[in-house]
């Protein structure tokens, strides 16, 4: 165990990934890019199993897509999971899979399920019947926590997602937990706010969205009414959390546990808008609030204490610096 903070600035153990066959699961999404771009990096044997491959994601546009060796279909195929875990002897999983978005979640529910729930028990069965998994990571969210009365939440919170999305991330935490506890599968639970940075691509989110329009000369769109609050941190923060969580995973009293990560310094959208402008020096645009979003959690934010007690772990960038970090990758994309 460490007994000081670790920054995602900071050293690691140089060889714990050296050589070690890991499989990402949503490996061109925006964690799952910088994830994989982390680990080969690192020197790991990277497997990423891709649904949906775009070449204008960070991973594309890095040429690490190139470095990993690729397996193209869906975690709702349990045949494939068992056959890439078996024939590439995967050591370490980090499951990010999901349909992630909350919108289409509401309008298209089945899918939703199929790929968070069904995608969370095919990946955890194959690797309870794979001889050499060693450590499986699987990617929650804030959402799975639902409504709290107690804020910010912390893990022992119940977990009671209503909607669509929340409720597919509280089953299939509920579904990691029953094969820790039933047959010793080595599992943590990953629960994070809004993740931004570099490559995500989904322009009706906050982040990418705003500094699209500003970086444009347009007014940003609000499709809330700017008052709900979220945890906000930067990707390569989460990165270093999930790296920093799988290294710990030789400890076995940590199987089972799940572990916030979130800056402590919950933002209202509006805040978020403003910030933005600030760091792209569009200040004179104002907003336009749509005040149109349904089925949202009106405050929900993160006490990240347990991941810093347990693991040493501690976000190294500020707001203004990863936004400075994420304007600048999107001016490149947009001018390119």
């Amino acid at each position: 165990m460490r007994d000081r903070p670790v920054s995602s600035r900071e050293g690691r153990r140089t060889d714990f990934w050296v050589e070690r066959n890991v499989l990402i699961t949503g490996g061109t999404g925006l964690l799952g890019a910088w994830l994989t771009i982390a680990l080969v990096d690192r020197g790991a044997n990277v497997v990423g199993l891709i649904f949906d491959e775009d070449p204008r994601s960070h991973l594309g546009r890095s040429g690490y897509d190139r470095r990993v060796h690729r397996v193209y279909g869906s975690v709702t195929d349990y045949t494939l999971m068992e056959r890439v875990l078996n024939e590439h002897n995967i050591e370490a999983i980090f499951h990010l899979a999901a349909q992630s978005l909350v919108g289409p979640a509401n309008r298209a529910p089945l899918s939703t399920f199929e790929a968070n729930i069904r995608g969370t028990w095919n990946v955890l069965e194959a690797a309870r019947r794979s001889p050499t998994v060693g450590r499986v990571v699987t990617a929650s969210s804030d959402k799975a926590y639902g409504e709290q009365e107690t804020l910010p939440y912390a893990e022992t919170a119940p977990l009671q997602g209503c909607h669509p999305y929340d409720v597919s991330k509280s089953c299939a935490d509920l579904i990691a937990s029953s094969y820790v506890k039933t047959y010793g599968l080595p599992v943590c639970v990953t629960r994070c706010g809004n993740i931004y940075g570099g490559g995500d691509l989904h322009w009706n989110r906050i982040v990418p969205g705003t500094i699209r329009s500003v970086l444009r000369g347009e007014r940003p769109l609000i499709r809330s009414d700017g008052t709900m609050t979220r945890d906000y941190l930067y990707v390569e923060d989460i990165v270093a959390a999930y790296l920093l969580l799988a290294e710990c995973m030789d400890d076995p009293s940590l199987h089972g546990n799940a572990f916030n990560f979130g800056l402590n310094d919950p933002k209202t959208v509006l805040e978020m808008v403003q910030a933005i402008c600030i760091v792209t020096g569009c200040t004179d645009l104002e907003p336009i609030i749509l005040n149109e979003a349904t089925h949202e959690i009106p405050h929900q934010y993160l006490d990240s204490s347990k991941a810093r007690r347990l693991l040493g772990w501690e976000p190294a960038w500020s707001l203004e610096e990863g936004l400075q970090k994420t304007v600048a990758w999107y001016r490149d994309f947009l001018e390119g």
